[in-house]
């Protein structure tokens, strides 16, 4: 369960930290993720904001299982 939390947290402030840097900066424009869904159209920067912090708490969280 820790291993999958772990790597589940990583895709997931990888996706979201691209994603933030795509709609920042134009680069990484295959990484992001939250920009292919369409229901999200005019939130991709808080979408992917809000990705990489579950991303780390996720992997925070997999620390406290042993």
């Amino acid at each position: 369960m820790k291993r999958i939390l772990e790597v589940g947290g990583f895709l997931l402030f990888v996706w979201g930290a691209a994603g933030v840097a795509h709609e920042l900066t134009g680069w990484f424009r295959f990484w992001g993720v939250v920009r292919r869904l369409s229901f999200l159209d005019g939130h991709e920067l808080y979408a992917s904001i809000v990705l990489a912090v579950l991303g780390g708490v996720m992997m925070v969280a997999s620390d406290r299982f042993r």
